[in-house]
């Protein structure tokens, strides 16, 4: 099993930067993909960023060119770095993880732009 526990969320103002971090329960070089959601008030589900175990990554088109999806193998940590944020980035932000047929989510953490 994996439990991913995501931290690093908060208020900004429109312009700035955070960075989330997912720490899994157990070594992520395994893992064959981790990555985030997002949810925002009254929206689905959607996906934000994935990175596979060949390290090969996917991004919504709302965030290419402003979020980076990273690694730290050896501190079994994904990281999302958010820069050039939006207002209409505010969602509780998800981290999840595929293993062995099943997906693992985080509690979820709260980003708010303040325009």
């Amino acid at each position: 099993q994996v439990h991913p526990v995501e931290s690093g969320g908060g208020l900004v103002q429109a312009g700035g930067s955070l960075r989330l971090s997912c720490a899994a329960s157990r070594s992520i070089v395994s893992i064959p993909a981790m990555g985030w959601y997002r949810q925002a008030p009254g929206k689905q589900r959607e996906l934000v960023a994935t990175m596979r175990i060949n390290t090969s990554t996917n991004y919504a088109d709302s965030v290419k060119g402003r979020f980076t999806i990273s690694r730290d193998n050896a501190k079994n940590t994904v990281y999302l770095q958010m820069n050039s944020l939006k207002p209409e980035d505010t969602a509780v932000y998800y981290c999840y993880a595929t293993y062995y047929g099943n997906t693992y989510w985080g509690q979820g953490t709260q980003v708010t732009i303040s325009s």
